[in-house]
């Protein structure tokens, strides 16, 4: 079987081809791109609310840093009236050994003043 053309109907049917495939090219292009349109729309969308989370974050840091700076503050406040309270209450081993030693020699010279009068006495007495 053969199949007799004239040119021009050569021509046309390679140009009504050739247009059919540039047409479907262009769909599958526009497609190709329409679907990029929308990945990055989505992923610019994903973007924005994580910087928003992220920025919701930061803030949320910095309120509790300054909650955290005034508690550290009072904390330190409190340290410092418990030191000057510990000053005036508190006595150190060594000043409380040093004063045991004071009462311990008065009450060994009082000890030796008793002795020394009972013996007077005891003298006095006898005779």
């Amino acid at each position: 079987m053969t199949i007799n053309m004239e040119l021009w109907q050569l021509i046309s049917l390679l140009l009504a081809f050739f247009g059919f495939t540039a047409a479907g090219a262009k769909l599958l292009v526009g497609q190709f791109e329409a679907r990029l349109d929308e990945k990055f729309d989505s992923m610019e969308q994903a973007r924005a609310a994580a910087d928003r989370t992220l920025r919701d974050s930061i803030q949320e840091l910095a309120e509790r840093q300054k909650e955290l700076d005034a508690q550290f503050r009072e904390q330190e406040k409190e340290m410092n009236r418990m030191q000057v309270d510990m000053l005036s209450h508190y006595v150190r081993r060594e000043d409380y050994i040093r004063g045991q030693t004071v009462i311990e020699a008065k009450l060994d010279a009082l000890s030796v003043r008793l002795e020394t009068l009972q013996l007077k006495g005891v003298g006095a007495h006898d005779r």
